[in-house]
């Protein structure tokens, strides 16, 4: 009885505590990412102290993108994909959220191979995503894998049939695969959207040349 009694008043102790390390480690997060915006240098330098205090997912992720703000794209990316990877009691969102970010930093660094892997593995835990699907679409364009990019174009597409920059990406791939009138075709359903659009008045350019020297 009297041991019942004593677990039964420890407990709720223990996870306000747990709820009260949460909250608090939430709000140092918060205090970083906004620092890295003005300041990223002394974020980066607040992550190493929280770090040598516990190598804790969030202390991990405020180094992660203290290094992105400071122009260390490549260092960024792979911690944030160890990150991703770890074993580390954390949700499928966050993983999801850091592969996404590694594979942008990635490519951001002009390593296309490693954001695919990057994206990859992100689309494994949340298949449906589109956007995930659109930015390994720029990935495989910049190798110019150009069917495995039009491939992930047409399933967003096929979500998205108005994602002017979906429509942009794959009108891209068949100008460079001399694909004109389907470059053509996309180029415009995506001015019916963004008439004033600079990329696609330039894209159109592009795609009309082409045409013309191919005649």
């Amino acid at each position: 009885m009297f041991v019942s009694a004593l677990v039964s008043t420890i407990m709720p102790i223990s996870q306000t505590a747990l709820a009260d390390i949460a909250r608090a480690e939430q709000e140092r997060l918060e205090s970083c990412l906004v620092k890295t915006e003005s300041a990223p240098s002394e974020a980066y330098e607040d992550s190493l102290a929280w770090l040598s205090n516990g190598n804790r997912p969030k202390a991990r992720y405020c180094n992660a993108m203290a290094l992105m703000a400071m122009g260390r794209i490549e260092e960024s990316a792979a911690r944030l994909e160890a990150l991703a990877t770890a074993p580390d009691p954390i949700t499928v969102e966050e993983r999801t959220k850091f592969l996404v970010q590694a594979g942008n930093a990635w490519l951001s660094a002009n390593y296309p191979e490693a954001a695919i892997v990057a994206l990859t593995d992100a689309l494994k835990l949340k298949p449906e995503d589109t956007t995930i699907r659109k930015d390994r679409a720029a990935a495989h364009l910049a190798l110019e894998r150009w069917i495995e990019g039009i491939e992930d174009l047409d399933t967003v597409l096929e979500a998205r049939p108005a994602d002017v920059e979906a429509l942009a990406l794959r009108a891209r791939a068949n100008l460079a695969r001399e694909q004109f009138q389907a470059a053509k075709a996309d180029m415009e359903r995506a001015r019916i959207h963004e008439p004033e659009n600079i990329d696609l008045l330039v894209l159109r350019g592009d795609i009309l040349e082409a045409i013309r020297l191919a005649e």
